[in-house]
């Protein structure tokens, strides 16, 4: 520390630090303290370390005067799930308290037999990106996630065999909130996700499924947050 800080006792001026208050880079926040999830709408992919296979596309909340708002979430064959060929099979609605977190879920990916996992990848994301139809949504679990109250910080992984292990952390909004992060999210097979309630509301969610719900499908990674062990006195007088 510098001499700014000389009338601190030396104890306090060892332990003493500061916040970084530069402005990094979308690419550099993406990747670290996370950013908004509008300012990824649209935006160039190829600046970035984007995943490959994630969506992320606006929504439009209307508002309601009087008695509240309302908001599409999508339309068979339009838009963005639309252009990818993806439709759920099955959909969801899942509560999170706030202060709570989920997380990291992952489900497996399809790997064609005789086929090598990392030239798969390959042929789907990079050589042929754009041939949706190769995607086996089918026999792979993706998810579309949608929020309609709340903010949630959502942290992906990609952990698919072969591929950049690159990381995404975005914040998106209920619709309670209308703005730029009210946003649909699309999160391949194998790519790990977390969520974590912001602030002091409940988040509620609506999420599709391109399977029906498979046991076997439903993979979890350091998902220690999601117990609540009970006070270690009450394990023992119990026995537990």
């Amino acid at each position: 520390m510098n001499s700014l800080w000389k009338g601190l006792r030396e104890s306090a001026r060892a332990e003493l630090s500061q916040r970084d208050y530069q402005q990094k880079s979308l690419a550099e926040r993406l990747a670290t303290v996370g950013v908004e999830a509008g300012e990824l709408v649209g935006v160039d992919r190829a600046a970035l370390a984007w995943i490959p296979g994630v969506e992320i596309f606006a929504r439009r909340i209307y508002p309601q005067r009087h008695r509240g708002f309302f908001g599409e979430f999508a339309r068979r064959g339009e838009g963005d799930l639309g252009r990818i060929g993806l439709w759920p099979r099955q959909w969801a609605t899942a509560t999170m308290y706030a202060n709570t977190a989920k997380g990291f879920h992952i489900h497996p990916p399809s790997i064609p037999e005789g086929v090598e996992a990392a030239d798969w990848f390959a042929k789907l994301f990079r050589d042929m990106p754009e041939n949706y139809q190769l995607r086996p949504y089918d026999r792979e679990q993706w998810d579309v996630m949608f929020f309609v109250q709340g903010t949630v910080e959502m942290l992906l992984v990609d952990e698919r065999a072969g591929m950049d292990r690159r990381v995404m952390r975005l914040l998106a909004d209920g619709d309670d909130q209308r703005g730029r992060n009210n946003v649909g999210i699309v999160i391949p097979a194998g790519v790990a996700h977390a969520l974590r309630a912001e602030g002091a509301r409940d988040v509620i969610m609506v999420y599709g499924t391109s399977t029906s719900f498979e046991p076997s499908f439903e993979g979890r990674i350091a998902a220690g947050v999601e117990s609540a062990p009970l006070p270690e006195e009450w394990r023992k007088y119990a026995g537990l």
